[in-house]
């Protein structure tokens, strides 16, 4: 089975902490790094050229650049416009949704209810990839 590369954006703490575990012991996603905000991604992925992720899941409410300016500078910049987001959020509003997927996001996940059920939620997401993303 296919594993990709992965840039997580979490504020959480207990959540970056699920996730990540959950994650890596799937071992169908390589976690490159763990990030707190869309600040810190920005400044990693220009800091870090050569080691482009396959894939940024990106919670959509955070301080500092959240989500949705995520999209949107991913998108803008040449560099990594080829690079897809997607979005994770526990709110299923359509309007965010749908906001999220006009600017550009490959998809929208509803984060599981709680921490410690990622197992579904991380083989979705990679479906999701190998099939939407990755057979282009």
């Amino acid at each position: 089975m296919t594993q990709y590369k992965i840039i997580i954006v979490e504020n959480d703490e207990d959540e970056q902490f699920f996730m990540n575990e959950s994650f890596r012991k799937s071992e169908l996603f390589d976690v490159i790094v763990l990030l707190n905000n869309g600040n810190a991604l920005m400044d990693w992925l220009q800091t870090n050229p050569g080691n482009l992720p396959d894939l940024i899941l990106s919670d959509l409410n955070m301080p500092g650049k959240n989500g949705y300016d995520i999209i949107a500078e991913v998108k803008e910049n040449p560099a990594l416009a080829h690079i897809p987001v997607i979005i994770t959020s526990t709110s299923s509003t359509k309007t965010f949704i749908d906001r999220c997927l006009a600017l550009g996001a490959a998809d929208y996940l509803v984060k599981p209810e709680t921490f410690i059920d990622y197992g579904p939620y991380i083989e979705n997401l990679h479906r999701i990839v190998h099939n939407r993303i990755a057979v282009k």
